[in-house]
């Protein structure tokens, strides 16, 4: 697998950092040639499928997530949300985590994914562009303000 971290301080309270960074659809507005979607649509939850599909006309894929754990931030304890990859192509999970900090809010993104048939001589650089594409996507959704749901 290929694991990687990221983690981004913003001023912003807990509960508006985690509404922020799990506004699905928001994620492809960051993610090169990706739109998302979660389903059903409304409220996520345990269970909740987002897919990102990923790619131009044929060469497109989607990247199937459950949503299996699902506990929003609270004043006694970080958000966290786990996601597990039930794609054919693409394996493993990710989790993200907003706890509160003096001044705001701590962000934590961690994957550990694995496109399947890709060889493990490509985990190191599929981790370093995992770092910078899912920063990059954090960092504007704290700083982007999201629409009200």
């Amino acid at each position: 697998m290929t694991a990687f971290r990221t983690e981004h301080r913003c001023p912003l309270p807990p509960a508006e950092a985690w509404r922020r960074v799990t506004d699905w659809p928001r994620h492809g507005a960051w993610v090169p040639l990706t739109r998302i979607a979660a389903e059903p649509p409304g409220p996520t939850a345990p269970g909740t499928l987002v897919v990102a599909r990923t790619g131009l006309g044929r060469l497109a894929f989607d990247d199937p997530m459950e949503v299996v754990r699902w506990t929003p931030p609270a004043p006694d304890r970080p958000g966290h949300c786990r996601l597990v990859k039930r794609g054919t192509r693409v394996i493993g999970w990710a989790e993200i985590e907003v706890r509160a900090v003096p001044g705001g809010s701590l962000v934590s993104w961690q994957e550990d994914a694995r496109v399947r048939g890709l060889p493990r001589l490509f985990d190191a650089p599929t981790a370093w562009a995992g770092r910078l594409v899912f920063g990059r996507v954090v960092r504007h959704l704290l700083a982007t303000p999201a629409h009200p749901r």
